[in-house]
C-alpha cells in the first residue's frame, strides 16, 4: 500500500473525527474513571482553530485514494530564557492514531517518522509525547520506535 503523508486540511475533518472517536474509546477502556465514553478530544471548531494555529501541525497518512488512514498531532514548544531550563524547541506529539482496520501496516510509523524528519527541520532538540497508563500497545510502539521514559506522572486517587 502507497502511504502518503501530507499536511492536514479542512476536507480532512471528518475522518480526523471518526479517528479522535477510535482514541478516546482506548482511553475510555483504559481509564473509564477519567476519560468519559463517546467523547472526543477535539470537535470540528477545535479542529479548524488548530488548521490555522502556527505553533501547532497535523499531518494525516493518506491511501492512494487520498482516504485518511491516520493523523499525528505536533506541537511546537520553545524554551527561552527559562528559569531552570535549557533553552531549546521540543516537537511535542499530542495525538497519534491509525485506523483500528488498518493498525499494522507501519503506517503509524511512517507518520512519527514524517514528524521526526519535521522537528530536525524546526532545529528541535527532542520528541515527546505522553502515553496513558493501560495503553500497552502504544507504548510499546513508541518504545520500538526508540522512545525512552523521560518523567513519570505520579497519581493518589481520593
Amino acid at each position: 500500500m502507497d502511504i502518503e503523508v501530507r499536511f492536514a486540511v479542512e476536507k480532512d475533518i471528518p475522518r480526523i473525527i471518526t479517528l479522535l472517536e477510535q482514541v478516546a474509546e482506548i482511553h475510555n477502556n483504559a481509564r473509564p474513571d477519567l476519560f468519559r465514553a463517546g467523547s472526543k478530544k477535539y470537535d470540528k471548531a477545535d479542529l479548524c482553530k488548530l488548521l490555522r494555529d502556527k505553533k501547532t501541525v497535523i499531518f494525516v497518512a493518506t491511501d492512494g485514494n487520498d482516504t485518511v488512514l491516520g493523523y499525528i498531532f505536533c506541537m511546537l514548544n520553545e524554551y527561552k530564557n527559562h528559569n531552570i531550563m535549557q533553552d531549546n524547541r521540543t516537537l511535542y506529539i499530542d495525538d497519534l492514531c491509525v485506523d483500528a482496520d488498518k493498525r499494522g501496516l507501519n503506517i503509524g510509523r511512517v507518520l512519527f517518522h514524517h514528524a521526526r524528519e519535521f522537528a530536525k527541520t524546526q532545529g528541535c532538540y527532542n520528541i515527546t509525547l505522553n502515553v496513558w497508563t493501560g495503553n500497552d500497545n502504544a507504548r510499546f510502539f513508541y518504545e520500538k520506535l526508540g522512545m525512552r521514559e523521560q518523567k513519570r506522572t505520579l497519581e493518589l486517587l481520593l
